[in-house]
């Protein structure tokens, strides 16, 4: 029944897409972390491929992951969580065949959305350092079309993801989104966002909602969604967060401190027993151990 659940969520995402408001995921990272999020409201999560393997390899983000690795972080989470969760799929990890690949393996992991980016990842031997470079349009059309081919679940959202802002200019964009468009992408992901008419040009060109990742702007939600977003990163907070107020309670505890005194910086008992299901564990025991 895992797959009917999943299809839920995605449905769920394509309505965001097809509406009229801008939304912000919650960026999380394990099961926990997605239990979190869902117990203040979110609807909506976001799993980065930085933040995937800063917490699964406390590696930076340079490609030193595998699909495998990401999927399997995926799968953990998505037993656990009702999130619509859009995952960054990076470039496929490798080419087109690598694509359909990790389309697949995505997709039965439990992800609503995916994006495929046209960066040339992993950076190349003399590249300088901070220097994003594309790959060719025609490459990234393969991928694209590859991508929409393989997916088994027609409500799985593939998303054509472009760094061209940052590399190409706006012109330049509008050009490969509409390239992208025609390969049959439910969306568009750009990044390095200045301003929401930007946003605007590459929704009149692809006629398809827009994703918009972390970027300098002074741009509201609300002039992001009249602009045709309907998806706005904010970044990964709370995984920085999180890393912080581990630090914090380690070093008090390892200087000496009292764990009592930690009490207004640590969840409840009451409130972790509802994050792991506590009370279904115990009605399993009473069901099946006796």
């Amino acid at each position: 029944m895992s797959h009917l659940r999943h299809t839920e969520q995605r449905k769920r995402f394509r309505a965001i897409l097809n509406g009229s408001e801008c939304l912000s995921p919650a960026s999380v990272y394990d099961p926990l972390s997605a239990r979190i999020a869902e117990s203040v409201g979110y609807k909506l999560g976001i799993l980065a491929g930085s933040v995937s393997s800063n917490t699964t390899l406390a590696a930076p983000d340079l490609i030193v992951l595998t699909l495998t690795d990401f999927a399997d972080q995926v799968r953990r989470m998505m037993r656990v969580s009702d999130l619509s969760l859009l995952v960054d799929a990076d470039h496929g990890y490798g080419n087109a065949l690598n694509v359909m690949r990790t389309v697949q393996e995505l997709e039965h992991a439990g992800v609503s959305a995916m994006s495929i980016e046209d960066t040339s990842l992993p950076i190349r031997f003399g590249q300088a350092e901070g220097q994003d470079e594309l790959i060719s349009v025609e490459e990234m059309t393969g991928k694209l079309k590859a991508a929409v081919a393989a997916r088994r679940d027609p409500s799985t959202v593939i998303a054509g993801r472009t760094a061209a802002l940052k590399v190409e200019g706006t012109e330049k964009t509008v050009e490969r989104v509409k390239v992208y468009a025609a390969c049959g992408v439910d969306c568009i992901f750009i990044i390095g966002v200045e301003t929401a008419e930007q946003v605007k040009a590459v929704r009149d060109a692809s006629k398809l909602p827009v994703i918009v990742g972390p970027g300098k702007t002074t741009a509201t939600r609300e002039e992001f969604a009249k602009a045709g977003a309907r998806v706005l990163l904010q970044g990964h907070q709370p995984v920085a967060a999180a890393c912080k107020a581990l630090r914090e309670v380690y070093a008090h505890l390892h200087g000496g401190g009292a764990s009592g005194d930690l009490k207004d910086k640590i969840a409840s008992a009451k409130e972790m027993d509802a994050l792991v299901f506590a009370e279904d564990y115990k009605k399993y025991l009473r069901d099946f151990m006796r």
